[in-house]
């Protein structure tokens, strides 16, 4: 991989100090979330903040919505070098000439709500964090995201508890590339996005990287700060999990059966009980019965943990076969180094665990050979 150097970072106006925050959104083609997103970050208040928009080679009205917000600066990343996914270009060129203390990672499609950043600020320096993400409310409309999304969110707590992500005793390491506030000082000392260009799993890496240079990471559940609706139709839904799931889940054929089987197990043991029922075999109708009961409700008492509403939770049974659907999918594209997403082929196969173990250096440290990046 190569990368060219980038322009020198603006020069703030004379007197005036820099901004405390940057927040980069990297954006290729979100004309329909955009405008919401940058509306609901300019309204933020009582700290020093700008916004970069990064136009990742965007075909349709984002960049004409970006340059419509004033005090929104939108630049153009460099050429896409070998390797690289197109989100990790955008972030890089934006921590570039970003010039906050603290960078703040969003994506297009987010909202945040009033006076978010400053408590997101201070949250981060009550836990002594140098990375604080927030994993957001998600909004679904429609069957498909009712049906999956609960499925998934739910097994991704089961997969990176955060009660671990956040014990620096624990290994474990999780952020949501959503939302992700970080120090300038921890994000150059393990060398930035382009440290972890090589997976398309960047959010997970590089919280993996920061907690092994000896920093405090903390992630939650940030329904309370920023949400997002991710997908608006089943395609978007189903490229965009072809993508992530099996670096996600380091066994995604083996959940899939796993899942696939819950389902079958609750949808016959509920059929078993009312035919036996309705057969008078009330003994065995009973212990289908209880199988049924027992099941649904270690179904839903896991779905609850995903914070989704009761209809989409309701709903998420039938989203098991689908989730082992999209597993079963994302392990396949990987392992046949294809997946395509917003219109870009990328080899797959990339490891979640992908982001390289920083040592532990001083905050006032730089990254040795930080990787700059050329920005327009």
């Amino acid at each position: 991989m190569t990368a060219s150097k980038p322009l020198p970072n603006p020069s703030k106006t004379p007197g005036q100090p820099a901004p405390l925050v940057s927040v980069i959104v990297p954006a290729r083609n979100e004309e329909a979330s955009l405008g919401v997103c940058l509306r609901s970050l300019l309204e933020q208040n009582r700290v020093s903040f700008e916004v970069i928009v990064v136009d990742d080679g965007s075909t349709d009205r984002t960049r004409e919505i970006a340059e419509s917000f004033a005090g929104v600066r939108v630049i153009t990343p460099g050429p896409l070098p070998e390797g690289w996914s197109g989100k990790v270009n955008a972030l890089v060129c934006g921590a570039a000439q970003a010039q906050g203390r603290w960078l703040l990672f969003t994506d297009a499609d987010t909202v945040h709500s009033p006076g978010s950043l400053i408590r997101s600020l201070a949250e981060a320096q009550r836990h002594h964090a140098a990375l604080l993400s927030y994993s957001p409310g998600q909004e679904v409309h429609g069957f498909w995201s009712k049906a999956v999304m609960p499925v998934i969110f739910a097994e991704l707590a089961r997969a990176y508890p955060p009660s671990e992500v956040n014990d620096p005793r624990s290994a474990a390491a999780a952020a949501n590339g959503q939302y992700i506030l970080i120090l300038r000082g921890a994000y150059e000392a393990v060398g930035g996005f382009a440290s972890c260009a090589s997976t398309l799993l960047e959010d997970v890496a590089m919280a993996q990287a920061v907690k092994a240079s000896g920093r405090r990471i903390f992630f939650r559940y940030g329904g309370d700060a920023v949400r997002t609706r991710m997908y608006r139709n089943f395609a978007q839904l189903r490229e965009g999990w072809t993508k992530n799931l099996a670096l996600l889940f380091p066994a995604p054929v083996r959940l899939a059966i796993l899942r696939l089987a819950e389902f079958l197990m609750i949808a016959v043991s509920a059929e078993a009980a009312i035919l036996l029922f309705l057969l008078g075999v009330w003994f065995l109708a009973g212990g289908f019965g209880i199988l049924f009961l027992v099941s649904c409700a270690s179904f839903v008492g896991r779905i609850r943990r995903a914070h989704f509403g009761a209809q989409a939770t309701t709903l998420a049974l039938l989203g098991l076969p689908i989730f082992s659907y999209l597993l079963i999918r994302s392990a396949l594209a990987h392992k046949k180094g294809k997946v395509i997403w917003k219109g870009r082929e990328y080899a797959g196969g990339a490891d979640a665990h992908a982001g390289t173990a920083a040592p532990a250096i001083p905050e006032t440290e730089a990254h040795p050979n930080p990787v700059t990046h050329n920005c327009i």
